[in-house]
């Protein structure tokens, strides 16, 4: 949050804000003098786009004001032309509302292109979920052992603990089908008894719990087989679109946690019952979830304070979350369904990595293998057959379009992928419709064909027009400036700056820094390695050639480079099917090694060396 939300104006005079939400319901709001139009919205459960949490430097919280006056402030020139500045346009962090105003807020892109399934491995099917079916002899004066003892003695080779929502359940059960009845029960719990047969319907839920991004998969617990999948767009982006502006926004706002706790839980549940609704499956058949996510999403999700998370030492309150509920992530489930959420290795090498290490075997296989999750906070992973490292790379939000001058999510009219030729520009925009923006696939893309055709140096720096009227007559034209900055024009209203270059190579050198250190540590060469892995939604769409291009990658053949997908869901999907592959989970605590960069003298003089692009 900014600063203004961390404690609301003592000012006693209030104004009112009608907030119009392209394709939603007006509300109005009633706030003091001087609150942002950011913060208001904020307060009230409105959404407006964000990735930094308000201060300013995303430039995303684009709203347009159509009655009243709200001045034009320092940093709405960078993000407005003088046409929408006098159309309204504001960046809503950075206009006070100082009198009554009607505002128009651009819709919120809820379901931006996402990976719901990944690289994964079967399994044996062995869910910690599993129904007995019993026939019990009905009490007599003879026999008047309790329902319990009865019930116990027929599942005579278990010895489960008993669950208070079962045994409320036990007695009106046994008499509602003659004792004809089925136990549920989940590891050693048993958690319910059901009248007749149910045996056939038992249920999971498998989330990828993402900074960006939400995904819910349904599981047929019975078969093993996916039977349905939903994903939205993490409600607490408005909060910060990463996971250090969220933390800083507990930090600052003391309700914060409070509320990036319920978006967290909103999301679950909406996506649990979407799933449900889908597949035609009572939500009271969804026996247990399984849950993988970064530390700190895992931490906020439960309601625990995620400050440690973000300042040295960087200590997390637990590895592991043993004997969770459903209900402790407010999931309305079955009564007493249980939850599995993964360990983490570290504070930025959290469960969703685990997850993904356990989906692609990266303790299992004899070859040279690196796993990378590209994103805010980049997560590496590599393994020389014997012996496996970690490592968190801070590679910053480029890759999700923010701090890009025309950025934006994988949505509708963002650019995803491009081609230069001598002459020409051809680019894939999702949704086959007229391009809006550009996503982080589509900024790899461009500046890979730059470099390829000659109009980017391997420094970064873009040729000037009358270099390109030389090299490449065709494109020229392309090379513009905006301001003082030089840009290349992609399509019309859409450019890559020359600040957008350098964003990009901070990231991708934070995370080559990062996989090379992790081949020091192993005693190998780069090219030694034998297979990557993207993983996540963004490396699902990245050109490996592209990757390769501007260094992101080692430089080994294309087909060697893979794209994982969403490997934390699959790994969450395991851990669900199989109780064998949950134990693996928890034991790659012991077989990984975590590797803290941030502590490490060389990383500095390394990241430097990596920031410019291959020859």
């Amino acid at each position: 949050m900014s600063e203004l939300a961390s404690e609301p104006p003592a000012r006693t005079d209030r104004v009112r804000i009608s907030y119009e939400v392209e394709g939603g319901r007006p509300r109005e709001v009633r706030v003091p003098a001087g609150v942002t139009l950011f913060d208001a919205a904020s307060w009230n459960g409105i959404a407006i786009d964000s990735t930094c949490g308000g201060h300013g430097t995303c430039r995303k919280c684009k709203v347009r004001v159509t009655d009243g006056d709200v001045p034009v402030s320092r940093l709405d020139p960078r993000a407005f032309d003088a046409g929408e500045l006098r159309a309204g346009w504001r960046l809503a962090c950075r206009a006070p509302a100082t009198g009554d105003v009607r505002v128009t807020v651009p819709p919120l892109v809820t379901r931006p292109k996402a990976a719901t399934v990944g690289v994964g491995r079967q399994v044996i099917l062995r869910p910690a979920v599993q129904k007995r079916y019993v026939e019990l002899s009905e009490p007599t004066l003879a026999d008047q052992r309790t329902d319990l003892e009865r019930l116990l003695a027929a599942l005579d080779d278990l010895e489960p603990t008993v669950d208070l929502h079962a045994l409320r359940a036990l007695p009106r059960a046994l008499r509602a089908a003659d004792f004809r009845a089925t136990a549920v029960l989940v590891d050693d719990v048993l958690i319910d008894v059901e009248p007749g047969d149910t045996t056939a319907r038992m249920f999971g839920i498998a989330f990828d719990l993402g900074t960006t991004t939400v995904v819910a998969t349904l599981l047929d617990l019975t078969t093993g087989t996916p039977a349905g999948v939903a994903s939205l767009l993490n409600p607490q982006q408005p909060l910060g679109g990463d996971v250090i502006t969220r933390i800083s926004a507990t930090m600052l706002d003391p309700e914060a946690l409070g509320r990036l706790t319920a978006h967290a839980r909103d999301a679950l549940n909406q996506l649990a019952h979407e799933v449900c609704a889908g597949a035609d499956v009572d939500p009271g058949e969804v026996y247990e979830v399984a849950l993988a996510g970064n530390a700190t999403m895992t931490a906020l999700a439960l309601g625990i304070d995620p400050e440690p998370l973000g300042v040295a030492p960087f200590v997390m309150s637990t590895r592991s979350f043993p004997g969770l509920r459903a209900d402790d992530l407010g999931l309305t489930l079955h009564p007493a369904a249980r939850a599995y959420l993964f360990p983490a290795l570290g504070a930025y090498v959290g469960g969703d990595i685990v997850a993904g290490a356990l989906a692609s075997g990266m303790d299992r296989d004899k070859r040279v293998r690196l796993f990378v999750d590209v994103g805010t906070n980049c997560e590496i992973v590599l393994s020389d057959g014997e012996r496996v490292f970690a490592t968190a790379a801070p590679a910053g939000p480029a890759f999700e379009g923010a701090q890009i001058r025309c950025g934006m999510r994988a949505a509708p009219g963002a650019i995803e992928g491009v081609k230069i030729s001598d002459d020409d520009v051809a680019l894939q925009v999702i949704g086959d419709v007229e391009p809006v923006g550009l996503c982080g696939s589509g900024l790899v893309d461009a500046v890979a064909a730059l470099l390829s055709v000659g109009l980017l140096d391997g420094s970064g720096r873009l040729l000037t027009r009358d270099a390109a009227e030389e090299m490449r007559p065709g494109l020229a034209d392309r090379l513009q400036t905006v301001g003082a900055e030089r840009v290349f024009v992609l399509a019309d209203g859409v450019y890559l700056s020359q600040r957008d270059v350098r964003e990009l190579q901070f990231a991708k050198a934070a995370i080559a820094t990062g996989w090379r250190l992790l081949a020091a540590e192993l005693g190998i060469d780069p090219a030694d390695v034998q297979q990557v892995l993207l993983a996540g939604s963004f490396g699902s769409y990245l050109s490996p050639a592209a990757a390769v291009r501007i260094g992101l990658v080692p430089g080994i053949p294309l087909m060697r480079i893979v794209s994982a997908g969403n490997v934390a869901g699959e790994g969450a999907k395991m851990a669900l099917l199989s109780v064998r592959e949950r134990a693996a989970a928890d034991a790659l605590l012991e077989e990984v090694r975590y590797v803290e960069l941030s502590d490490r003298p060389d990383f500095n003089d390394r990241f430097i060396d990596q920031l410019a692009f291959p020859a």
